[in-house]
């Protein structure tokens, strides 16, 4: 996994300036969130590095990236910093060139947003496999986070009379940049054990270096 390294927590010393064509997401490996932005970049293919913060025991310097010590935050070489997932995976997609995640027309644009604000209300209208069309885009992206942790949660069997949520799943899993980010459910579930017993040693949990 591209972000396998171990967590910075309090009392760590801060990384060094972002080096020159690369950016840095700051980002925790259950995260949700964080997990939409690494999506991107991977989908863009963004030479990116990851710094991985320990939650429950966030270093001090962090709150110089985040003023409330929140991920995922996008850090470039000028020390301009982005956060909010949405917004960092937007800017991700107009700043850097290749495959373009968010319709290029207008309207189309603004319909994947006007999907993503009214996520829970459009699931019936869907005739088309993924979110934004016949092709994955970004939509598709910022919504799968979530999904990909119903069957860590004991909750997959919610989507068995939503025979068009089941073909969408089964098409994210099929796709790369998917593939390449999953997590193995039992390496997810080590870490929610520990992470309810608020163990600050949860955020590293399989890593063995």
């Amino acid at each position: 996994m591209e972000d396998a390294t171990r967590t910075f927590g309090k009392g760590s010393c801060p990384p060094g300036p972002v080096p020159e064509g690369l950016i840095r997401v700051y980002s925790m490996r259950f995260c949700p969130f964080a997990h939409r932005t690494r999506l991107v970049l991977r989908a863009k293919g963004i030479r990116h590095e990851v710094i991985n913060i320990n939650l429950r025991n966030k270093p001090e310097w962090y709150y110089t990236k985040h003023p409330f010590g929140q991920i995922p935050v996008l850090e470039n070489s000028k020390c301009q910093l982005i956060y909010e997932s949405v917004i960092a995976c937007e800017y991700l997609d107009d700043a850097y060139p290749g495959r373009k995640l968010y319709p290029y027309d207008p309207y189309e644009r603004a319909r994947q947003k006007m999907l993503l604000e009214l996520f829970y209300k459009i699931l019936g209208y869907q005739n088309t496999v993924f979110f934004g069309g016949d092709c994955i885009s970004m939509i598709d992206y910022l919504f799968w986070p979530w999904f990909e942790r119903l069957d860590v949660y004991g909750i997959a069997d919610c989507l068995n009379h939503t025979p068009a949520l089941r073909l969408w799943t089964a098409a994210m899993k099929q796709d790369p940049t998917v593939c390449a980010l999953l997590i193995d459910r039992s390496i997810f579930l080590g870490f929610l054990n520990l992470y309810f017993q608020n163990n600050p040693d949860a955020f590293d949990y399989g890593l063995t270096c």
